[in-house]
């Protein structure tokens, strides 16, 4: 896994993991990411990434047949 530095203004009211939460979840939406790898780039466990897709207007749906295939 990499380390990438980005610069956030101060005055963006945002912690650093719903930062990553919504970057993860963007590239999983445009299927640049598994949600496995998505949940990892998030810090999160597979499960809790899903539980909290709905937060970012996410379905756990749009995914390809691949990955479901795989998740079973």
């Amino acid at each position: 896994m990499r380390t990438i530095k980005l610069n956030i203004p101060e005055d963006l009211n945002m912690r650093d993991d719903e930062f990553s939460m919504i970057l993860a979840s963007k590239l999983y939406e445009d299927e640049i990411l598994s949600s496995g790898q998505a949940a990892k780039m998030a810090g999160l466990t597979k499960r809790t990434f899903i539980e909290l897709l709905g937060k970012q207007k996410v379905s756990v749906f749009n995914n390809s047949i691949k990955e479901l295939e795989e998740d079973i």
